[in-house]
């Protein structure tokens, strides 16, 4: 019997012309980025970030206007019948689902980009780029770095939406995104969270994390002693990853922030969750000492970690946290030993301490360094911004900055690395200290 053809699936047909023409009428007044967001000229992203971004949403508005134009042109060519009702129907559902992804695409760099107009803060934003792109540096001969731009965000932690990670709908991001909550914009905390997410690009970059982790699960079925600390230092290696990271850029101010992230009530610095990728706060600060001992030893992270010990100390555990953080204590040297001397071909040969490690980051020599920039403040602005939160950290752990005189400082620089990314050859004026909100 044939297909009857009533008004309604014609108008049915219709109505989804509509609003597939309505979909493509909102495409097309989406606007590059360049042309909508007002900031300052320092506060803006760098270049590469700016055309990366650029590039891939104009590549995804040719896609929606290529798909948009051939479901309407299937469209025009079906007769109003039942079956070609509800197949049209099904293929616009779809169609609008990644209309509305790519939308949530536009809407992830444009939050990220519309706090550059913010007074005082976009400008921070601008040098904490920098300060981001330094910190992932380790030089072409290991791997080539992303653009790196940086927000904030309330929160407790931060994060990061990594470089050549699928976005929501599809596609890799053409740029890494970090999210700093507003309660880390102080002194130190600055330095620590961000170069912990940088580290996260690094680690996948240099395909750490995986084989580590084999590497672990290896010598948890060989333990004869301490097997549940080896499955937790297993379970947590891409965050302990990141967590040396930062101390292999920051110093002793990557120690201090995580101290200062997680000093929570205890119920929460002493609690043990196998389902978080972090190591437990409590051994979490003592394993972040130990790494910063392992890779510029010096006597002030035996120091740290008995102040650590003094804030949260044992006998406010129960028998098992004692247990198993006591367990993971023993381990640890060994632990450290095993991730310092790991080795493979995306390392080219060398261990991951020998690569990670800086001259330059030795608490003596940061100690002399301050010591040299504090009356020539123009040596500190030259340095390299890793290099400079590493020394004023340095000086702030050793009891020679306070916390105000600190912040003051990281204000000025990170005003200085914006304006010195837009104006790189250019005279560098007195940058006055900006309020961030």
């Amino acid at each position: 019997m044939p297909t009857m053809v009533t008004d309604h699936n014609a108008n049915a047909l219709q109505l989804l012309r509509q609003e597939v023409l309505g979909m493509r009428a909102r495409l097309n007044t989406l606007t590059p980025y360049a042309m909508q967001m007002p900031m300052v000229a320092a506060a803006n992203v760098a270049t590469e970030a700016q055309m990366a971004i650029e590039r891939y949403m104009i590549a995804k508005r040719r896609e929606l206007r290529g798909l948009f134009d051939r479901f309407l042109a299937s469209l025009n060519a079906l007769a109003p019948t039942p079956d070609n009702v509800w197949q049209t129907q099904r293929r616009y559902a779809h169609l609008k689902l990644y209309f509305q992804a790519v939308l949530s695409q536009f809407d992830i760099f444009a939050d990220v980009l519309v706090q550059r107009s913010q007074h005082g803060m976009g400008v921070w934003l601008a040098g904490m780029d920098a300060a981001a792109s330094d910190g992932l540096r380790l030089g072409r001969r290991y791997f080539e770095a992303p653009p790196v731009i940086c927000y904030v965000d309330r929160g407790h932690g931060a994060a990061i939406r990594r470089a050549r990670t699928r976005l929501p709908g599809g596609g890799s991001s053409p740029v890494a995104v970090i999210r700093m909550p507003r309660e880390r914009m102080v002194g130190t905390g600055i330095a620590a969270s961000l170069f912990h997410e940088v580290g996260h690009q690094a680690a996948a970059q240099l395909d750490l994390v995986n084989p580590l982790r084999q590497l672990l699960k290896q010598r948890r079925r060989m333990a004869r002693k301490y097997p549940r600390a080896w499955q937790v230092w297993e379970r947590c290696i891409s965050e302990i990853v990141a967590d040396l990271w930062s101390v292999s850029r920051a110093g002793i101010s990557a120690t201090l922030g995580v101290m200062s992230v997680v000093s929570l009530p205890r119920a929460f610095v002493f609690r043990v969750n196998l389902d978080d990728p972090h190591p437990a706060p409590w051994i979490r600060v003592m394993l972040s000492a130990a790494m910063g001992d392992a890779l510029y030893p010096h006597p002030q992270w035996e120091r740290l970690q008995r102040m650590w010990l003094s804030m949260y100390p044992k006998q406010l555990m129960s028998a098992g946290q004692r247990q198993l953080f006591e367990e993971m204590e023993a381990s640890m040297p060994e632990f450290v030993a095993l991730l310092l001397s790991f080795r493979s071909a995306s390392l080219q040969g060398m261990s991951l301490g020998d690569v990670l490690r800086l001259p330059d980051r030795r608490p003596e020599y940061l100690q002399a360094l301050w010591a040299q920039w504090k009356a020539d403040q123009d040596r500190l602005k030259r340095a390299p911004p890793a290099l400079a939160f590493a020394v004023l950290g340095q000086a702030r752990a050793a009891g020679l900055i306070g916390a105000g005189q600190e912040l003051d400082l990281i204000g000025r620089l990170l005003g200085h690395w914006a304006l010195r990314s837009y104006l790189p050859d250019a005279a560098q004026p007195a940058i006055p200290v900006a309020a961030a909100a």
